[in-house]
């Protein structure tokens, strides 16, 4: 038998989808750390707090759900944060964490962007493995707005 990618669908952000930033991201962050006030303020808020900062949000669709989601934070003009990136529990296992990313890396590189950072936490195995196959590299970790970041990593784009 042929292993083959889920038919997984990349989609841009529509207020019709704006829930399911917040769904996704609360169940991951339920199941394995809490929720923070910088969580609560940009999952209640994305339209204003990634949006109209000049970020994205992706959603990855799986047999007609929204299994997925990403974003890109702008930090600079040359800079954005790879956050918010969640999938949920019965999706996880079939690759929709790689395409996401990759249609990031997609976008950044069409938008002229120079790098891209992450924060994350060294529990979360299996998403520090698909941000190493990526090319991310560790880098030194300045005070975070997060308390579970205790690993930063960027990945040059260009």
């Amino acid at each position: 038998m042929i292993n083959q990618k889920p038919k997984v669908e990349i989609i841009p952000f529509s207020i019709e989808n704006k829930e399911a930033i917040k769904l996704l991201n609360l169940e991951w962050l339920h199941k394995y750390f809490k929720v923070e006030p910088r969580d609560e303020q940009v999952l209640e808020h994305p339209v204003e707090e990634i949006i109209n900062k000049g970020g994205e949000i992706f959603y990855a669709k799986y047999k007609e759900s929204i299994v997925g989601t990403v974003s890109l934070l702008k930090v600079d003009a040359v800079t954005f944060e790879l956050s918010k990136m969640a999938i949920t529990e019965k999706a996880q296992g079939l690759g929709i964490g790689r395409q996401l990313l990759g249609h990031c890396l997609s976008e950044a590189k069409k938008n002229a962007v120079h790098k891209i950072i992450l924060y994350s936490n060294r529990k979360l195995k299996p998403a520090i493995h698909l941000y190493e196959s990526f090319g991310f590299k560790e880098i030194p970790l300045e005070s975070s707005v997060y308390e579970r970041a205790d690993i930063k990593m960027e990945l040059v784009v260009l």
